[in-house]
């Protein structure tokens, strides 16, 4: 049975019945048994590994230790996100949380590890700058948490995790929660961070894509691309929206663009201060903007209640990404568009990620704004292969077998009226001679 602090602040926050998830994976996690979950984004996964980390805390309480939780996200939106949902399960405990993320002071960042928070949601790269200038240590550290497992592979920050497992306490709880399981990187890391994993798969490529309707328009460039932007905020029903691209320049280009036609539009991407991008997304949650023009940095964790849009600017560079991306709508049994802007240099990549998700996204046109592009010009298939002549047969099916003296004759009248070649012949033992080039000039 739950904590009543922790029924508390459940009950204060709205939530009426678990998810498939957290169905799952509470009770063996309460029971303190290593956890590896696939579940897709927007699954209710975060409460999952949330409760039981509190459950223990509050049960066996240690008030003179040091961190004893430590939550591992890809990203500072992410991270900012989950601490958030870690102070509302705890509002009625003494339990502390903090962010450990780059992008702000790390002096200040210090002094308050010196307090010693119970839980610490923090990203790889500025953890492991914490713990080479030893800032902290874990040696009281009970809970280790990896959030979207596959995306930090693929941001690269592998070594920074197996750095922070190493030098965590053997004697822990450890889970990890990833929208892919079968990405080639986190399994591999599996025996150096989970003991004995109980695992949970509760999704497909598919799973988590009902609730969103995907379609595709053809584009013949950016240019092409923003008007088509322009014709769907302009017509869609919306409240709010995701244009995601794979550019900073060019999020930063299609901003301005929207912002020209006085719209309420913000941008996102990396390369952003901490502090700006929280600002944007306080607008954004707040409603004082509506349209978010992002690069994939957004693609992960994010909930934004009332966004019922996404839109791909440039299509995402593999189908994890388009995953994560339309994962942004139709969550929690709401619905959601997805729509994908294709040009010609797109097109493989797209049918790809359709092979891939086992989908098939609507193709659409709209009215007044069509391209010249089309799509890939089909091959009429003719029956035979390309390039191949009809074959003579003799009546039978067989093909007739031309004869020596005939296959002299044929190469006899084709040579009609030709210079003879000096070239000696390879078949009669001889080497043609070799012309040396002449050297290169500058």
């Amino acid at each position: 049975m739950l904590h009543d602090r922790l029924l508390k602040a459940i009950d204060t926050l709205g939530f009426t019945k678990p998810t498939d998830v957290q169905l799952a994976a509470l009770p063996p996690a309460l029971e303190g048994k290593d956890l590896m979950v696939g579940a897709e984004t927007g699954s209710g996964k975060t409460l999952a590994f949330v409760i039981p980390m509190l459950q223990h805390f509050l049960d066996n309480p240690s008030p003179n230790t040091g961190t004893r939780g430590l939550i591992l996200t890809p990203t500072r939106e992410l991270a900012e996100q989950v601490c958030q949902s870690v102070k509302d399960l705890a509002a009625f405990t003494r339990i502390t949380t903090m962010t450990v993320c780059g992008g702000t002071s790390f002096k200040e960042q210090a002094a308050e590890i010196r307090k010693n928070p119970e839980i610490l949601v923090a990203t790889p790269g500025r953890l492991v700058e914490h713990l080479e200038r030893e800032t902290m240590d874990f040696a009281d550290l009970e809970f280790l948490v990896l959030d979207e497992a596959d995306r930090m592979l693929d941001m690269g920050f592998r070594d920074e995790v197996m750095a922070v497992a190493e030098i965590c306490r053997k004697e822990r709880q450890s889970m990890l929660f990833s929208a892919t399981l079968s990405h080639r990187g986190v399994r591999a890391l599996l025996p150096e961070i989970l003991n004995e994993p109980q695992e949970l798969m509760l999704n497909t490529h598919q799973s988590g894509q009902e609730n969103i309707h995907q379609q595709i328009i053809l584009a013949d460039d950016d240019k092409h691309k923003e008007r088509l932007v322009e014709w769907l905020l302009a017509n869609e029903q919306f409240d709010k929206v995701i244009i995601f691209s794979n550019t900073r320049l060019k999020a930063q280009w299609l901003a301005k663009s929207l912002q020209r036609q006085n719209r309420r539009s913000g941008v996102l991407h990396g390369d952003m201060s901490q502090d700006e991008r929280k600002h944007v997304m306080n607008l954004m949650r707040e409603g004082k903007i509506n349209i978010l023009v992002a690069t994939d940095v957004a693609a992960r964790g994010l909930d934004i209640q009332g966004l019922d849009m996404v839109i791909n600017f440039d299509m995402a560079r593999s189908g994890d990404e388009h995953l994560h991306r339309v994962g942004r709508t139709g969550r929690q049994d709401n619905k959601g568009l997805a729509v994908s802007l294709i040009d010609h240099s797109e097109w493989n990549l797209m049918s790809s990620i359709e092979r891939y998700l086992k989908l098939s996204f609507e193709r659409r046109r709209l009215k007044g704004v069509e391209g010249s592009y089309k799509g890939p010009k089909k091959i009429k298939a003719s029956g035979k292969a390309a390039g191949t002549k009809k074959r003579k047969t003799d009546g039978k099916g067989d093909r007739k077998a031309a004869k020596p003296a005939d296959k002299q004759r044929q190469r006899n009248v084709k040579q009609a009226g030709k210079r003879p070649s000096n070239k000696p012949s390879l078949g009669d033992g001889s080497m043609p001679m070799m012309k040396k080039k002449k050297p290169a000039t500058d």
